[in-house]
C-alpha cells in the first residue's frame, strides 16, 4: 500500500497545511519518504464535525453492527501483512519478532471488545420506575503512544474501548511513527466502509508539534481525551481539557518508577534468579515500557552486596539498544548524567551527558544510593525513560513501610517475598495499594495481560484518575456516561 502522508478526515484525505515533517529510522538517522501533512485548525475543525455527525447516527446502530466493526478493523490489520511491521520496524527500530506480538495484542483487544459489545455494554438497571444506562461520552481525541505504536495507538486500546462505547474517535498520531499510523488508520477506514459505520467515526490527523494536540484537546465538540506518555506532555494536555469553557476528562497514563521492595528471606534463597529477573525487565523494549522497574529498594546486608555485584556485572556486559527516537534517547542520558553528578550516586553501565554511539544508542544503566539521599533529593525519586534502575539501600527491612510512605502514585509496585517475609509484607502492602494501580507479588511489572481483572492505572502522576484503567475491558468505562430516566417508557429508550 502507496504511503501519501495525508490526513484521514473521515472518509477523505487532507493534505492543506504548508508544515511537514518526515519519519526517521532510529537506527542510522535516515528520513523515510514521505512526507506528512500537518493537520491544520480547519482540518481538525472538520473531523470534529463530522465526529459529532456520526456519534448521533451510532446511537440508531444496532450493537451487532458496531461488533462488527471492531471485528472487521482486527481482520484490516492482520490483511495487512508484513507491510505494517516492516513499516513499524523502520519506524521504531522495535524487532519484528516484538511488532508480531504486538499485532496480536492489538487484534486481540478489538476482538475482546467487539464481544462486550454483543454481551451489552449499557448495564441497564431499573428500580421504583427509575431506569439508568450507560451512554457514550462523545467524540473522543486519542493520542497515540511512541512505545506501542500497534497497541496503545491508532487501534489500540484506548480507540477500541471508545469505539466499543458508541464514541467516534480522532487519533492524533504519534509524530515517530507516522507511515505505521497512516497504514493503521486506513484499515480502520476500510474496516468502516464495509461494516456501514458513518462517515465520521475516525479521523487521523498528524502533527510534529504540539499545536495539533493542543487543537484537538480545546475543540468544543470533544468530549473525552486519551494521552499515553510523559508527565509533562500529558499534565500540560490535562491542564487544557480542564481549562475548556465546558472541561472534559481527560484520561492520561504518564510516569511511573514502578517500585520493587526485595525482602529479606526471598532475596537469600532466591537472589540469582531475581537478579536475572530484574535486569530483563529493566532491558526489555530498550527500558521504554511504562512498566519499567525503575526503583529497587533492598536492606543492607550479603545478600543485598551479592545482587547488586550480579547487577553490575550484567549491566556493565550489556550491549547498547536503539531507542525510539533521538529525543528520548538524549533524555536519558541528560537523566543520567544530572544524577551521576549527585555526591552519594554510583552509575554503572551507561555514557551519560549528550555523546553515545549514535543519536538513538543507549545502554543499560544501574544507579545506586542509600536511604537518606533517597529521600532527600528529590530528582531520585523520578522516573528515568529508559534502561536504567535505582537501587536504594536501606539499613533495615523495617526501613521499607517508611519508604513506601514516600513514593509517589505509581502504575505498579511490586515485593519478593517469601513466607518468613509474611509479616512484614502485612505492613507493607497496605501502603503500597495506596500509592499503586497494581500490587506484584514474586513476579515483574513489565508486561500487561488484557482481561477482565486488570488495571492499569494509578494515583497522579502515574495517571490523571486512578479510577480508570487503559488496558483491560474496563477501560470502556472511561468513554460512558450514566442517564436517569424517571418514568419514562421503556419503548421510548430504544
Amino acid at each position: 500500500m502507496e504511503l501519501h502522508g495525508s490526513n484521514l478526515i473521515g472518509g477523505a484525505t487532507a493534505a492543506t497545511g504548508e508544515r511537514a515533517f518526515a519519519a526517521v529510522d532510529p537506527r542510522n538517522g535516515e528520513s523515510l519518504a514521505p512526507s506528512f501533512a500537518e493537520a491544520t485548525e480547519g482540518e481538525i475543525d472538520r473531523a470534529l464535525e463530522l465526529a459529532t455527525e456520526a456519534h448521533r447516527a451510532l446511537k440508531a446502530l444496532p450493537a451487532e453492527q458496531r461488533a462488527d466493526f471492531l471485528d472487521a478493523i482486527a481482520a484490516e490489520i492482520d490483511g495487512l501483512g508484513d507491510e505494517l511491521l516492516d513499516r513499524a520496524s523502520l519506524e521504531t527500530g522495535i524487532s519484528l519478532d516484538r511488532l508480531t506480538a504486538e499485532r496480536g495484542r492489538t487484534t486481540g483487544q478489538l476482538q475482546l471488545f467487539a464481544g462486550m459489545v454483543r454481551e451489552g455494554v449499557d448495564r441497564v438497571v431499573r428500580d421504583a420506575g427509575f431506569t439508568n444506562r450507560r451512554i457514550a461520552l462523545g467524540p473522543v481525541a486519542v493520542f497515540g503512544a511512541s512505545n506501542f505504536p500497534l497497541a496503545f495507538s491508532v487501534a489500540g486500546g484506548d480507540t477500541a474501548s471508545a469505539f466499543a462505547a458508541g464514541c467516534p474517535v480522532i487519533v492524533k498520531a504519534h509524530p515517530s511513527h507516522p507511515g505505521t499510523s497512516e497504514l493503521v488508520g486506513r484499515a480502520v477506514l476500510a474496516a468502516a466502509a464495509k461494516t456501514g459505520m458513518p462517515e465520521g467515526v475516525f479521523s487521523l490527523v498528524h502533527g510534529q508539534g504540539p499545536e495539533a494536540g493542543k487543537v484537538l484537546v480545546k475543540h468544543p465538540d470533544t468530549r473525552a481525551v486519551a494521552f499515553t506518555g510523559s508527565l509533562a506532555g500529558g499534565r500540560a494536555l490535562f491542564d487544557l481539557a480542564s481549562r475548556r469553557p465546558n472541561p472534559v476528562p481527560l484520561f492520561a497514563e504518564m510516569g511511573s518508577t514502578n517500585p520493587m521492595f526485595l525482602l529479606p528471606n526471598a532475596l537469600a534463597a532466591r537472589r540469582a534468579e531475581i537478579a536475572d529477573g530484574l535486569f530483563d525487565s529493566l532491558t526489555i523494549g530498550v527500558g521504554q515500557y511504562c512498566t519499567n522497574p525503575g526503583l529497587v529498594f533492598v536492606a543492607r546486608g550479603p545478600d543485598a552486596d551479592a545482587l547488586l555485584g550480579d547487577l553490575r556485572a550484567r549491566v556493565a556486559a550489556a550491549e547498547p539498544g536503539t531507542m525510539l527516537n533521538a529525543g528520548i534517547a538524549s533524555a536519558y542520558r541528560v537523566a543520567l548524567g544530572g544524577l551521576s553528578a549527585l555526591a552519594g550516586v554510583e552509575v554503572v553501565g551507561a555514557e551519560t551527558g549528550t555523546a553515545a554511539e549514535s543519536a538513538c544508542s543507549a545502554k543499560p544503566a544501574l544507579l545506586v544510593t542509600d536511604a537518606d539521599l533517597w529521600l532527600a533529593e528529590a530528582r531520585l525519586r523520578e522516573e528515568i525513560f529508559g534502561p536504567a534502575t535505582l537501587v536504594v539501600r536501606a539499613d533495615a527491612p523495617g526501613d521499607f513501610v517508611c519508604l513506601a510512605e514516600k513514593l509517589a502514585g505509581q502504575l505498579t509496585a511490586t515485593v519478593h517475598a517469601d513466607e518468613g517475609d509474611h509479616e512484614l509484607c502485612r505492613e507493607l502492602i497496605p501502603f503500597l495499594e495506596e500509592r499503586a494501580g497494581r500490587v506484584v507479588f514474586n513476579g515483574f511489572p513489565t508486561g500487561v495481560r488484557v482481561n477482565a481483572a486488570m488495571h492499569h492505572g494509578g494515583p497522579y502522576p502515574a495517571t490523571t484518575d486512578p479510577r480508570f484503567t487503559s488496558v483491560g475491558t474496563a477501560a470502556i468505562d472511561r468513554f460512558l456516561r450514566p442517564v436517569c430516566y424517571q418514568g419514562v417508557p421503556d419503548e421510548l429508550l430504544g
